[in-house]
């Protein structure tokens, strides 16, 4: 496996600091009020219902079994911040996906000072809505038959114990795939090349996804991790996937 998943984590940050720049400033606002609006409401809803899906999964565990009740909670409590963290961020970039792609943009002209040829406008970005929705409900049917798999180690006593591991290793890698997504549709590379382009540095995408998976899992944080993952993308696309 090629690649450093430090530098891929450092991705992350550089796309943050990035957006308090003045020609990207702009095509941020849009993501984040609609990342603000859907996390707020989300957040708001799972923690008020976290509790009961906790006793409802531990009412699965044998009597006999009980005093590992201790260590369960904090297995299924980031597992259920895991899953709910990246199913929230797949909403939200199925409402903004031509904006972030319009983000990917700027983005990649900003740092290789050369022109994309794009979106091109808030227009031209607001055309492409269901194009942009087949390409985030593709990656949603990539994403659903392994989610499941995993869901369904989770539900086995012991073998449970490595769900939340699982769970952040395709939360990874299937953050890569959502962000790097973005550049390379730009340039009109399919989701299959996307694919193979991550798996090539796989290590260094997962350095990337894996830092936005975990950010995304936290309440507040989490409203900035989608513009700053999709500029953070855009880094990782033009130094390394390119």
């Amino acid at each position: 496996m090629e690649g450093d998943p430090v530098y891929g984590a450092g991705c992350l940050i550089r796309g943050g600091k990035m957006l308090s720049h003045p020609r990207l400033r702009p095509f941020v606002l849009v993501p984040l009020t609609i990342n603000v609006l859907i996390f707020g409401s989300l957040i708001s809803w799972g923690l008020s219902n976290l509790i009961d899906w906790v006793n409802s999964w531990m009412a699965w565990l044998p009597e006999w079994l009980s005093f590992l009740e201790w260590i369960l909670w904090p297995i299924i409590g980031l597992t259920v911040a895991l899953v709910t963290g990246y199913l929230f961020t797949a909403v939200a970039l199925l409402i903004a996906s031509p904006f972030n792609a319009l983000l990917a943009e700027k983005a990649e002209e900003l740092i290789t000072g050369q022109p994309v040829q794009g979106l091109e406008g808030l227009g031209a970005a607001l055309m492409s809505v269901p194009r942009g929705i087949f390409r985030e409900l593709a990656k949603l049917v990539y994403y659903l038959p392994m989610a499941l798999m995993v869901l369904i180690i989770s539900f086995i006593p012991a073998v449970n114990a490595i769900a939340p591991l699982l769970w952040l290793l395709l939360g990874a890698w299937m953050m890569s795939l959502q962000f790097v997504d973005y550049p390379m549709d730009n340039h009109q590379f399919s989701f299959k090349d996307v694919r193979i382009a991550v798996a090539d540095r796989r290590l260094s995408s997962l350095g990337f996804g894996g830092m936005v998976a975990a950010l995304a899992s936290i309440p507040i944080v989490n409203f900035f991790v989608v513009p700053a993952a999709v500029v953070g993308a855009t880094i990782l696309y033009v130094e390394e996937l390119r």
